[in-house]
């Protein structure tokens, strides 16, 4: 049953598999120089969902640029696409390629395929029928994606009664069920994201020296730096007693810089010291990966605090 983005994706590139031939059909993300496999049918290849390759390196981005035709039945004698480096890494006789685009007009990704072998001249009256998928799909893909923040608002009410007490952020149950809601819209769209994980320094110290209401004192203004650092839709969380995690949603490499230097400018404006560190979701591996990454570099960035103190 076709009820989404996702599903229609799958049942497009298996009609024109069927339709057509081509062995590998793909419906596709561009983000940065990612190029990000969300829907793929093939047998040859061995492409899978969420691989990811370099945009520049491949004929899509050649085709969106101008430089060489949607349909060539025999790729090879395109220059752009018989120079491209993906040409040396696998073999193409033939390819498909037409824009899926937002309702701004910007790329958000291809509808398209390749087969090892040159396809007959006949392919190319197959290219309205491909040109009407692809806008059909565009227009699923706004039709959900201006639905997101909404989707997002709703969980986040149905996430309410997992508040932190103390700090009124998230706790780690209201967490795992967040992160789990955007790793599905990850995986069906291909959206960048962030995790950053913070250690605050001093809670121990603190509550030793000036006791637990101090203690809580301090978590409260490390929250409400947080708070002030990320943006409407991030999801932020006290995971333990000392430990928080950010949730940066739709977060590139760059997003992700301005967002941590962010907190560690609302962290030093508080008074707070706290390790962080952070790491962007990685569309093979996904968010589960990236917050464990995000762990690694925080105690990393911990220890390498503890070293310059010691020294």
């Amino acid at each position: 049953m076709i009820h989404d983005f996702a599903s229609a994706s799958q049942a497009t590139i298996h009609f024109l598999r069927q339709q057509f031939g081509l062995d590998m059909w793909m419906v596709t993300r561009t983000e940065g120089n990612d190029w990000i496999v969300l829907a793929v049918e093939e047998s040859h290849y061995g492409t899978r969902p969420g691989a990811v390759f370099r945009w520049s390196d491949s004929f899509c981005s050649r085709m969106v640029s101008g430089m060489g035709p949607r349909i060539a039945p025999d790729a090879r004698q395109v220059e752009a696409y018989a120079t491209a480096p993906i040409a040396a890494q696998l073999r193409i006789g033939a390819y498909v390629g037409v824009p899926i685009r937002r309702q701004d007009g910007s790329l958000f990704g291809t509808l398209c395929a390749i087969d090892p072998e040159p396809q007959s001249e006949h392919i190319k009256e197959g290219q309205p029928v491909i040109e009407l998928l692809a806008d059909l799909l565009s227009s699923l893909l706004h039709a959900e994606l201006m639905n997101a923040d909404s989707q997002r608002r709703a969980e986040h009410a149905e996430a309410e009664a997992t508040r932190d007490g103390l700090t009124s952020l998230y706790n780690r149950r209201g967490w795992d069920e967040l992160i789990k809601r955007e790793e599905e819209r990850c995986q069906r769209y291909g959206n960048p994201a962030c995790v950053v994980s913070i250690d605050l320094d001093d809670l121990k110290v603190t509550n030793d020296t000036q006791g637990h209401a101090a203690g809580d004192k301090l978590l409260v203004a490390a929250a409400q730096a947080i708070r002030a650092a990320v943006r409407g839709n991030d999801v932020v969380a006290r995971i333990g007693g000392d430990e928080f995690s950010v949730l940066g949603i739709e977060c590139d490499r760059d997003d992700t810089d301005v967002l941590v230097r962010r907190l560690r400018e609302r962290f030093q404006t508080a008074g707070v010291r706290a390790s962080i560190g952070y790491a962007n979701r990685h569309p093979e591996r996904g968010l589960q990966a990236a917050s464990e990454e995000a762990d690694a570099n925080m105690y990393a960035e911990k220890k390498r605090r503890r070293l310059t103190m010691v020294k």
